[in-house]
Formats: C-alpha cells, structure tokens, sequence
C-alpha cells in the first residue's frame, strides 16, 4: 500500500487557487505553489498532475465557490434586469472583499500569458464568452416578454454588461472598495432600456 499523503488536497487547492488568482497563471511557478500549498513538488505533481493541469482544476474550484454567485443570480431572478443588477451588486462585494485577492480569476488570471500558454488564455476566454451569452440569453428573454423596447440589440446589451463586470474586476484590482464599486453599478443600471408604457 502507498503511503497516504499528508495533505489535506482540498485546502492545497485552496491556496492553489489563491496564488493563480493573485499573480496570475504565467507568474505563478511552481515553487511558489508548493511554497503555498505547504506541499513538496513530489506530491504536487502526484495529487494533481502539472502546473497546468492543477489551474484548470483550481479554475474549475474557482467556478463552484467565489465565482458561483454569477449563475446563482441568473438562475433565480425573475427578470433579465433584476438577474443583471444583482449579479453586479454582488460582484461589486465579492470583488473588494479583502478576505481573498482583488477583482475575478476568470477575468485577470491570464492577462499576461505569452504564446506558450494560449490554450490557457482560450480557456479563460471561453469561459468569458459563455457568462456574456449567459446574460443575452436572459435579456433575450426579457425582450420576448416585452419588458424591454422594441428592437433591443441583446448583444450589445449583453457585452455592455460583461465590460461592466471586466470593469468592476479590474477597478478592484486598483483598490477600488465595494461602496466605490456599488456607486459604478448604479450608473451602469440607469443604461437599462425602459419598455414602452402601453397606449392609453
């Protein structure tokens, strides 16, 4: 039998995680994660494969736990509008909370990649791309129940408010505070498109 690792993988992970998000995938070595993570490269290497093959679980653990908020609010607003406005009233606190670094990993974990990690960049990317059509399949919904005007380009509408979040991220990384934040996704509602009053 081998022997078990002494570890707890989940809270490596963990620390994992909050390195990629800080520095970013292309700075983060691997001595810096074991360094973190409290691990040696051996049992680095055994419990989660590579440097790149351990971002996208911790990506993928990114997703389930801080960014998780995201889906929650489309999935259980009512209305595109309300959905929107809450999923950036929350980003606008998850973002500043000092207990973990600044801004969203799915949006500044691979600014700074060179050529060799494209496929990191891509996969950031992607998962980008399907938040923004997240949110133009919800305003698309609200267009077809008229709660918006006629002729509403749910695109635009839909990548003006993926900019807001990439916005929000990066103003956090600044040192922006959750209040200063709010303030900017008060601005960014009053964007939102009034449906006509009906005729009288």
């Amino acid at each position: 039998m081998g022997r078990p690792r002494a570890f707890d993988r989940d809270a490596a992970l963990d620390r994992a995680l909050a390195e990629f998000w800080r520095y970013g995938y292309q700075a983060t070595s691997i001595a810096s994660l074991t360094a973190a993570m409290g691990v040696r490269p051996p049992s680095l290497y055994a419990a989660f494969g590579d440097k790149r093959r351990l971002f996208g679980e911790a990506v993928a653990h990114y997703q389930e736990t801080h960014g998780a908020f995201t889906a929650r609010a489309l999935a259980e607003e009512p209305t595109a509008r309300a959905a929107i406005e809450r999923l950036l009233r929350e980003a606008a606190v998850n973002y500043a909370d000092p207990a973990h670094p600044p801004g969203c990993m799915i949006i500044s974990a691979a600014t700074n990649c060179g050529p060799e990690s494209a496929d990191v960049v891509a996969e950031l990317r992607d998962i980008r791309e399907r938040s923004k059509q997240a949110l133009v399949t919800r305003i698309r919904q609200d267009a077809g129940a008229g709660r918006l005007p006629a002729g509403t380009d749910a695109e635009a509408l839909g990548a003006f408010y993926a900019a807001v979040i990439q916005g929000l991220s990066r103003q956090a990384q600044d040192g922006a505070s959750a209040a200063e934040l709010d303030a900017i996704v008060t601005l960014a509602m009053a964007a939102w498109p009034a449906a006509a009053e009906p005729a009288g």
